[in-house]
């Protein structure tokens, strides 16, 4: 067998057996029987009881609200994080806290859940939506830092430069000649940070509270009473949005290292 061939069977195998389960859940979101695994015929009729399910369009809607806020804060946090790490070389404490941005990248969810719960307990917190948004933004500004940093170090600062040089402020310059440049990576950092925090599970539910339940832990507590139809068809949604958020952020990621390539292209003609 050629080496192409076997290379070409394995990446195959790989991804049969990491995404023909998913595809399983979504086509028996479709079934119009009440037993999972038995198909009764193609049916909608389980979308239009998800949609009448109070409990679940309203942990829904929590899940979206916490998202969005994790993502915004995230996004604005993240963003400063990498203007500081690529634009001030040294300054005190860089390497703690360089260090500090990325250890929730590779630290157990289990582990950051467990802490921001001690952390909340230990300084009377009630907790609740706002104990969520504000674990989940620890985790996705991580994200948020790597994707607009990988710009920041491309940038031409050139333009920044004589930005300066023709008296514009530097809070101005930056809202006027790099973020409308760095743009692309800053929305393609908030689309990932919103597919993360959608489907969190482990630590939302260390750090959730009463009135506070996301849809993740909503379908986690169901799942283990049994699996219905209609936990198909919010997964199904659920795996959805997940998907287009991320496709969306390798998309503007893509149109972001065009750009460079076409600034660079420019750069070097003049």
């Amino acid at each position: 067998m050629k080496r192409g061939k076997f290379d070409t069977t394995i990446l195959t195998l790989c991804f049969a057996f990491l995404y023909i389960p998913i595809l399983i859940l979504v086509i028996y979101s479709f079934n119009a029987s009440k037993l999972v695994t038995v198909w009764g015929g193609f049916s909608f009729h389980w979308y239009q009881a998800m949609w009448s399910n109070e409990g679940l369009m309203d942990a829904a809607w929590i899940t979206v609200r916490v998202a969005v806020l994790s993502a915004t804060i995230g996004t604005i946090l993240g963003t400063l994080a990498a203007l500081s790490l690529t634009r001030f070389a040294r300054f005190p404490g860089r390497i703690l806290f360089s260090g500090m941005i990325y250890a929730p990248l590779v630290m157990p969810e289990v582990i950051t859940g467990l802490s921001l719960l001690l952390l909340f307990v230990s300084i009377g917190v009630d907790r609740g939506f706002w104990t969520v948004v504000i674990a989940h933004t620890t985790f996705t500004m991580c994200y948020v830092a790597i994707v607009v940093q990988s710009r920041l170090l491309t940038f031409d600062r050139s333009l920044e430069e004589a930005a300066l040089d023709l008296g514009c402020p530097p809070v101005k310059t930056f809202f006027r000649i790099t973020l409308p440049l760095i743009l692309p990576a800053v929305v393609a950092g908030w689309m990932l940070a919103f597919s993360l925090s959608l489907d969190d599970l482990v630590i939302a539910s260390f750090t959730t509270g009463p009135g506070a339940t996301t849809l993740p832990i909503k379908i986690y507590s169901q799942v283990r009473l049994g699996v219905t139809p209609e936990i198909n068809a919010i997964c199904t949604i659920l795996i959805a949005l997940v998907t287009i958020g991320v496709i969306c952020a390798s998309i503007t990621s893509k149109r972001n290292e065009l750009q460079r390539m076409r600034d660079e292209h420019a750069a070097a003609k003049g």
